[in-house]
């Protein structure tokens, strides 16, 4: 019979085949042993055992929607990336998560969260891989595998702990601005669609006659910010632990569909060797009056995954990713990045990972890449090697590099050298004081307060100090709630 005369069937095999059961195990008799030929059975099985990779390290639990983003303001004197060219519409994936919990923790914990974007462009994709605020904890990344083992889970009893969270953050004073937002109204998001999300580090950007900028990416919630109380987490996570994910799924189902307008700042390239504070430290931000936001475009997200494994889970994202126009800077935590998240990806999904349909640029790809495990685009029989006299095209620029940038000095292993404006708790105390409302300071007393139980001397000394470095009445409050037992305020 051909396969078009061939009656459709309930199910198969992985070979194509018809299914012969879904229902029964093939036995000798009703009653007897389970046979070892019984393919379909222990195909099942040894899929079943394999069905979930490893989770991420960090960002495992999220969910994300597939959109599109149109430009639709004129920034070619910044950049000649196709992407951000007034009037093009480029199809994108966004993905969502908390930075600390596992694949299976509650949404609504108070954490940063992740915001990642793909942009399948016309001169391949562009990953922009940032979280929901403008700066970070770290500043170098030899520090992240210590901090996100910090906000884990103990070695013996397998438990969250805060006295291990604070012992790192006060061990590391870098972290104080980022700590202070995180403590903040802003600390917990009422939803995904109401957060803000930042590319948080600094970019480079090349206009089409070869000038540099640097760039801070902002995108703004349209749907405007709104936060949680610590009471209102609470509830929620006791009531549905992936309200954030179902939130997401839902709204885009009945057509309410979140978008975020994208901002800028830019910066000259000569302007950063003079700035007042380091343009490249991720736990710094740049002043919107001295560099105020400039429109690009807007994001909209309008379709969610057919397959949440396939599409979300199986996506990977990496700072690496960029295309003409865009770079990277000498911030270094994201040329980490750059190294560490496709190596993650090609641990935990595949060394094939790009070739996922999610991962796959919708543009030819011409890579002297070539097997590995699970290969399913291939070249044929062309040549494997460069150069070569098999008709195979490869690339061989020379001389300097369009997104470079000048350096010059001795190998060195050093913190970044700070300006009298750039010390570590300045910007977070600006923030608890200028931007922060008297009411948003009592909640985030309250919040750190909450966070110090369980912190055991000198931790707990460190933590007081930590918070009086950063705004003086601030931090001798929060020492007197933990150890004189004054009354809190009664809200959060």
């Amino acid at each position: 019979m051909d396969i078009e005369q061939r009656k459709p069937i309930a199910s198969t095999t992985a070979s194509g085949s018809p299914a012969p059961s879904d229902l029964n195990s093939l036995t000798i008799s009703p009653d007897g042993p389970i046979l070892l030929h019984d393919v379909h059975l222990l195909e099942q099985l040894a899929h079943f055992n394999r069905e979930k990779v490893p989770e991420r390290q960090p960002h495992a639990k999220g969910g994300g929607a597939f959109g599109i983003f149109e430009a639709t303001h004129d920034v070619s004197q910044y950049t000649m990336a196709s992407l951000f060219r007034k009037g093009n519409t480029t199809e994108m994936l966004a993905r969502f998560s908390t930075v600390a919990g596992e694949a299976g923790s509650p949404d609504t914990w108070r954490d940063v969260r992740g915001f990642s974007l793909k942009f399948y462009t016309d001169h391949g994709n562009y990953d922009l891989v940032g979280n929901n605020t403008p700066v970070f904890f770290l500043r170098d990344p030899i520090k992240f595998p210590h901090f996100i083992r910090s906000q884990k889970r103990l070695p013996d009893s397998g438990l969250r702990d805060n006295h291990m969270q604070w012992d790192f953050w006060t061990g590391n004073p870098e972290s104080a601005h980022q700590v202070a937002y995180l403590m903040g109204d802003r600390g917990i998001p009422r939803s995904w669609r109401h957060m803000n999300g930042y590319g948080s580090h600094t970019y480079m950007w090349i206009n089409g006659i070869g000038e540099r900028f640097w760039v801070k990416y902002h995108f703004h919630t349209d749907q405007g910010v709104e936060s949680l109380t610590n009471i209102e987490a609470a509830e929620l996570t006791a009531r549905d632990c992936d309200f954030h994910r179902r939130d997401l799924f839902s709204s885009i189902q009945r057509g309410d569909y979140p978008s975020w307008t994208l901002f800028v700042q830019v910066m000259s390239y000569e302007t950063s060797k003079e700035y007042r504070v380091n343009p490249f430290d991720l736990t710094k931000t740049w002043s919107h009056k001295d560099y105020p936001l400039i429109p690009v475009g807007r994001m909209t997200l309008n379709r969610n995954p057919d397959n949440f494994f396939a599409q979300i889970e199986q996506a990977a994202f990496s700072p690496g990713n960029t295309v003409p126009g865009i770079g990277l800077s000498p911030d270094k935590m994201l040329l980490g990045r750059a190294f560490a998240y496709g190596d993650a990806h090609r641990h935990r999904i595949g060394t094939n990972f790009h070739q996922l349909p999610v991962n796959k640029p919708k543009v030819p790809v011409q890579s002297y890449m070539f097997d590995g495990q699970m290969t399913y685009e291939h070249t044929g029989d062309a040549p494997v090697y460069a150069p070569n006299t098999g008709g195979r095209p490869w690339t061989d620029n020379t001389g300097a590099a369009q997104d470079s940038w000048a350096v010059d000095g001795q190998m060195v292993r050093s913190a970044y050298t700070l300006l009298p404006e750039d010390s570590d708790f300045a910007q977070a105390g600006a923030l608890v004081r200028q931007v922060f409302n008297d009411a948003q300071r009592e909640r985030l007393i309250e919040t750190v307060v909450g966070s110090l139980a369980g912190v055991r001397p000198p931790v707990l000394e460190r933590a007081f100090d930590y918070w009086k470095s950063i705004d003086p009445e601030v931090g001798h409050r929060i020492e007197n709630y933990v150890l004189k037992g004054w009354s809190r305020p009664d809200k959060v």
